[in-house]
């Protein structure tokens, strides 16, 4: 397969986030790197971030959210937890609580607690309003490289992984 870059238009992020709602990968910025998104609560979708990155199976992936209500519905929370995410989100704070069902032992590397974030990022948040699903999203590199800084550096590094960026 070859990666396709996408420009962000609106016909773009309703076509990237129809692909990750049916359990596709899709490259996506983030406040800092790229992340390599896929359906947090599809098994199989986020069994494919980890065999395009090479990553183990060991290590957990962060689920990112476009709001407290999606969040609720993947964690056990409590009142500091809330107070936490209604005081720092958006922004790069990772909260760990106990997961619910939703979401998949994979994800977790079957830990009993679930990372959930809400980037700040407005065309990530977006994506994930628009698919409707939590997104599972490490970076978009290669297990123990260097993570991407642009879309070209994901391409470079996964080219024939994943279909988009």
């Amino acid at each position: 397969m070859k990666t396709r870059i996408f420009q962000p238009t609106a016909t773009n992020i309703r076509r990237l986030a129809a692909s990750l709602a049916k359990g596709g990968l899709v490259g996506v910025p983030a406040e800092t790197v790229y992340g390599l998104a896929a359906n947090a609560t599809d098994a199989v979708a986020c069994e494919a971030i980890f065999k395009a990155k090479g990553r183990p199976a060991f290590d957990p992936l962060i689920v990112h959210v476009s709001s407290l209500t999606q969040a609720k519905k993947l964690a056990q929370w409590n009142p500091v937890s809330e107070a936490l995410a209604k005081q720092f989100w958006p922004g790069p704070l990772t909260l760990v609580l106990p997961k619910r069902d939703a979401i998949p032992d994979i994800v977790t590397s079957g830990l009993p607690t679930v990372a959930l974030r809400m980037p700040s990022h407005p065309l990530f948040r977006k994506l994930i309003r628009e698919a409707g699903v939590p997104l599972a999203a490490p970076s978009a590199n290669p297990f123990g490289y260097i993570s991407p800084t642009s879309a070209e550096h994901v391409r470079e590094s996964l080219e024939g992984r994943i279909p988009a960026i």
